[in-house]
């Protein structure tokens, strides 16, 4: 099916062009741009509204010469805090996305997926664009045979639609299969981010895309060339892959209960070369020679984290995940699971090929069986040969986060208010319930299990929070505008990327990489309040929504409490997550039920209500998330 992409504006007729103009131009990179009445787009009758409301005509300032700047009347611009200040543009972007469920698929590398779950036919799903302040709506169709889904706007802070963010058993009942269900909400930041469903391990199947949300950027850029979505890929079934996972008796890796395959590729944008070269092809990008070009990286990975690198260029970091930064050049990125990059590549090199490769870390946290690469062509090279020169494996990664980057709107915590009581501990685990061995990883000695007919939402709603089960892991935040510290502490050999929803998180501090984290003499590292404490970084630490746990370690993050709703924090490995790897904090409790619309629950929990377990094919057998 086509995204059907509409232009609703609140602006008068009578202004005409000159006053829709700017909200209704997307630049899609390159200098291109949809127009109003273009195949993407649709007109329609403008909203009319009394005269103090209406919009007026805004110009903006966003040029090759001066990315820094978006509006000048009124002014929002890289030093706008969008945390208290976002554009009101009247315009609302209208996406449909029909989930479909393909046996045997044909993968962009020429593989057979046993069992593909696509958005609109495709892999990845369509992207989602908008401009800063502009509405976005999604209807999603789930024409799933087997399974319910929900979507989760990754990165997106749903300010005040906590019962948009996308998560089964949590924000919503799932979307049953023959249902759909409508997410709306104002684009309150910009930058880049991606959506995934949130069901078990099915965005591990295909359900995901990007999302790009056009505003200013840290650093000039010529073109846009739009998002970069670099995703490990298995010809097997997520599902069939968590639940060997999830078993202690044949662990992928002999010795290691709980431990993954490889990926059978990496692929960019959804397509690659075959690992044995029998089939696929190179995902290919065009540089212009003497101009910069903005790429927005996307980690979709359902366990890889990996390095990326072009051969002789550097990259110039402007956001980490969708926080603007003061730029930083680099000869290569690690990206964790769930996180994102915006940089800018100068084409300043002879018109040719280069490889853009990814490598892996030596330490646990993704593989492939393939040496993964695109290519970047310069206009005028040849639009078949591959580059000759392979580059230089970049400095391995050890799976850590570079904790140095600087974000142009400066947050700052009281450092006094960090202590270690409000401390997350987590590891392996393996536990036997009924005869039946599973592998989990529990935070505080509880993996998260939550009741897909039953969401957090709607306990919320009935006002019976308190008899919420233990193993919800339910963290309650209640006060408004304040900031909360968290200490979390892993006692195992992995690195987990951490996510959180609905903020950005202030990190801190964290443990140093370790070299061989899975040296079996490896001990716990525990958090030192005296020699830790003082070199924790209070006034504007990196700020993002995806971070990485260090083996043998911790990491210590605050956020602000300014964001009613139950929002998880959790590992974005997909096999960890289904096990348990996950708490919610509940915000603002009392606040919930004013803020949004909780009758809205019951629409699609009545559906899911019909549909299992008394129809479905297959029952809950993982954390549900």
């Amino acid at each position: 099916m086509m995204v059907s992409t509409k232009v609703v504006s609140s602006m008068l007729l009578s202004y005409h062009m000159a006053a829709v103009l700017w909200w209704c131009l997307i630049p899609l990179g390159a200098g291109a741009v949809v127009a109003l009445g273009s195949p993407l787009e649709q007109p329609v009758t403008p909203l009319l509204r009394p005269r103090s409301q209406r919009l007026q005509p805004r110009q903006t300032c966003n040029t090759a010469t001066n990315r820094q700047c978006w509006t000048t009347s009124p002014a929002f611009n890289i030093n706008t805090d969008w945390e208290a200040s976002t554009p009101v543009t009247g315009v609302t972007r209208t996406y449909t996305f029909t989930l479909t469920e393909v046996n045997n698929w044909v993968s962009g590398d020429g593989g057979f997926k046993a069992k593909a779950m696509l958005v609109n036919g495709q892999f990845p799903g369509p992207t989602i664009t908008g401009n800063w302040g502009d509405r976005i709506n999604v209807t999603v169709v789930n024409n799933l045979v087997s399974n319910g889904t929900s979507i989760h706007f990754h990165g997106i802070h749903q300010k005040n639609t906590n019962n948009n963010d996308g998560v089964s058993g949590v924000t919503e009942c799932p979307i049953a299969p023959g249902r759909s269900k409508t997410y709306s909400f104002i684009a309150t930041q910009y930058g880049t981010a991606w959506y995934h469903s949130h069901f078990s391990a099915q965005y591990g199947n295909g359900i995901l895309g990007a999302i790009r949300i056009n505003g200013p950027a840290s650093s000039n850029y010529d073109d846009d060339l739009g998002p970069l979505v670099i995703s490990d890929w298995y010809y097997g079934s997520a599902f069939t892959l968590a639940h060997r996972v999830n078993s202690p008796t044949n662990p992928y890796i002999p010795g290691f209960p709980g431990s993954p395959p490889p990926s059978d590729n990496i692929l960019f944008n959804g397509l690659n070369r075959r690992a044995n070269g029998a089939s696929g092809s190179y995902r290919r990008f065009t540089l212009t020679a003497g101009r910069k070009h903005l790429l927005r990286l996307i980690n979709g990975s359902v366990q890889a984290s990996f390095t990326v690198s072009l051969v002789g260029h550097s990259l110039t970091i402007v956001a980490t995940d969708m926080v603007p930064i003061t730029p930083v050049t680099v000869t290569s990125l690690y990206i964790g699971v769930g996180q994102r990059y915006d940089v800018i590549i100068n084409a300043n090199q002879p018109v040719g090929n280069y490889w853009f490769n990814t490598t892996f870390s030596s330490a646990p946290c993704g593989g492939a069986t393939n040496r993964p690469a695109m290519i970047f062509q310069y206009l005028g090279a040849s639009p078949t040969a591959n580059p000759t020169n392979a580059g230089t494996v970049p400095p391995d990664s050890r799976c850590a986060d570079l904790l140095t980057y600087s974000p142009i709107v400066s947050k700052t915590v009281p450092s006094a208010s960090f202590t270690t009581g409000n401390t997350l501990n987590t590891r392996l685990q393996i536990s036997t319930a009924g005869g039946i061995s599973r592998v989990y990883w529990p935070v505080n000695n509880t993996p998260m299990k939550v009741n897909w007919g039953n969401p957090t939402l709607e306990y919320v709603k009935n006002g019976n929070t308190g008899a919420m089960p233990a193993d919800t892991n339910v963290i309650s935040v209640p006060t408004a505008n304040t900031w909360t510290f968290w200490l979390i502490v892993n006692n195992s050999s992995i690195p987990h990327p951490v996510h959180l929803h609905g903020h950005d998180i202030l990190i801190l501090g964290a443990s140093p990489a370790l070299a061989a984290p899975i040296n079996p003499a490896n001990r716990l590292r525990p958090y030192n309040p005296a020699v830790d404490g003082p070199a924790l970084k209070v006034s504007n630490p990196v700020r993002r929504d995806t971070t990485v746990l260090p083996a043998w370690g911790w990491l210590a993050v605050a956020y602000r409490t300014n964001n009613p709703g139950a929002w998880l924090m959790h590992c974005h490995i997909a096999w960890h997550a289904s096990q348990g790897f996950s708490v919610q904090f509940l915000e603002q409790l009392g606040s919930i039920p004013t803020t949004m619309s909780l009758d809205e629950l019951a629409g699609n929990c009545g559906g899911w209500d019909a549909f299992y377990p008394g129809t479905a094919p297959f029952l809950q057998e993982d954390s549900g998330i």
